[in-house]
């Protein structure tokens, strides 16, 4: 499996802006520039992509281990947040935070099992393996934090 993306960028870092598309056209020249990493712009950027990759990542990677263990996942909602520091120069952390409903037959306990393998094994969690990756869990209404 190959998936690629494209960007273009035109000008200088302050002043420049760019465009990203990718090969299914999800993004088709989306606007991305320094005002919208840095800054409130309508756009996209670099960080808030691999946010939302990572979430996707893991969620499906999560219903994947239910399913395969016969459970019916229903609703999974993850949402992903990479903090960066600037200073540093570097990512320093990504944290998910997992709700989901009530699982037939599936205690809090067996569900973060199933959570905490899916953090460490999704593709993209082991791309990200030099950064700290938190994992906070909500489910049937307890909040787990891995």
């Amino acid at each position: 499996m190959k998936r690629s993306s494209k960007a273009l960028w035109n000008g200088d870092l302050s002043t420049g802006h760019g465009e990203l598309t990718t090969d299914s056209l999800v993004l088709n020249k989306t606007q991305y520039s320094f005002n919208t990493r840095f800054g409130d712009v309508i756009g996209t950027n670099p960080e808030e992509l691999l946010a939302a990759a990572h979430a996707g990542c893991f969620t499906m990677a999560l219903a994947y281990a239910l399913s395969k263990a016969g459970l019916k996942p229903g609703a999974l909602e993850t949402t992903a947040t990479v903090n960066a520091d600037l200073a540093k120069g570097g990512i320093t952390g990504i944290e998910l935070t997992l709700n989901a409903a009530h699982i037939e037959g599936l205690s809090a306990e067996a569900f973060l099992e199933y959570a905490a393998d899916a953090k460490l094994n999704c593709l993209l969690s082991k791309a990200l393996a030099s950064v700290e990756i938190s994992l906070n869990v909500n489910y049937e209404a307890h909040a787990v934090v891995s």
